[in-house]
């Protein structure tokens, strides 16, 4: 397994255990944008519940699988987003409108597309989600 994009590594983990029917399954490495992704994941119903685990290899995250994975993964590359271009991005990464996220990754912090167009910020697009 190459770890050149641990957010991918975590995100097709999560696609491919969810589509094998598991309820859980653990994603590594560990880290704060990895963290972030599965909070807004979790807040937006697609997973359920994860828990940090240390072990001597650095640790793993522990995630909960609830079945409402339809297809996610990261956008690559990763695109720069205005506040006014959001729908663009909508329309190629996502099936319909007001449905999926988009996880940005912005100077606040990380939102979905939704939380960021609110807050009329633009940012990087991490990861989409339906």
């Amino acid at each position: 397994m190459s770890l050149n994009d641990p957010v991918a590594n975590v995100m097709s983990h999560l696609l491919n255990c969810d589509k094998l029917g598991k309820k859980d399954c653990e994603v590594r490495p560990v880290s704060k944008i990895i963290k972030s992704v599965l909070t807004i994941l979790k807040d937006n119903g697609y997973i359920g519940s994860f828990s940090s685990e240390e072990n001597k290899k650095g640790g793993f995250i522990k995630v909960e699988l609830i079945g409402n994975i339809n297809k996610c993964g990261v956008v690559k590359p990763r695109f720069s987003v205005t506040k006014n271009e959001y729908e663009k991005f909508e329309k190629r990464y996502l099936p319909a409108k007001n449905f999926g996220i988009l996880i940005v990754s912005t100077s606040k912090g990380i939102f979905t597309h939704k939380e960021a167009i609110e807050k009329g910020i633009g940012g990087k697009l991490l990861v989409y989600c339906y």
